[in-house]
């Protein structure tokens, strides 16, 4: 799968490499191009999750505002429910496509 912000490919895995949580794919993090995240100050607690991490998606200037996500530290309860460490994946969405 992957993931494409202004027909980049920002992301890439194959399917079985990610995690399907709450309707949003999960990239591995080492199938993430970082030089397109940069971290957003917006900040979110979710409820199960924990504390989450924004970045918008982007190069040169031109981003999209909080487009990604990642829990760096998810509560070990959210792991157990979840059956994967999905520390540092990240997940997309707004002005970036995921797809097969």
């Amino acid at each position: 799968m992957k993931a494409l912000w202004n027909n980049k490919v920002i992301a890439q895995a194959p399917k079985e490499d990610l995690i399907y949580i709450e309707g949003n794919w999960y990239f591995p993090p080492d199938s993430v191009k970082k030089d397109y995240l940069q971290k957003s100050p917006t900040p979110y607690t979710c409820p199960w999750k924990g504390v989450c991490q924004y970045f918008n998606v982007g190069e040169s200037g031109d981003y999209s505002q909080d487009s990604a996500w990642c829990y760096p530290s998810p509560n070990k309860s959210a792991i157990e429910i979840v059956k994967k460490d999905f520390s540092n994946y990240v997940a997309f969405y707004r002005d970036v496509s995921v797809e097969e």
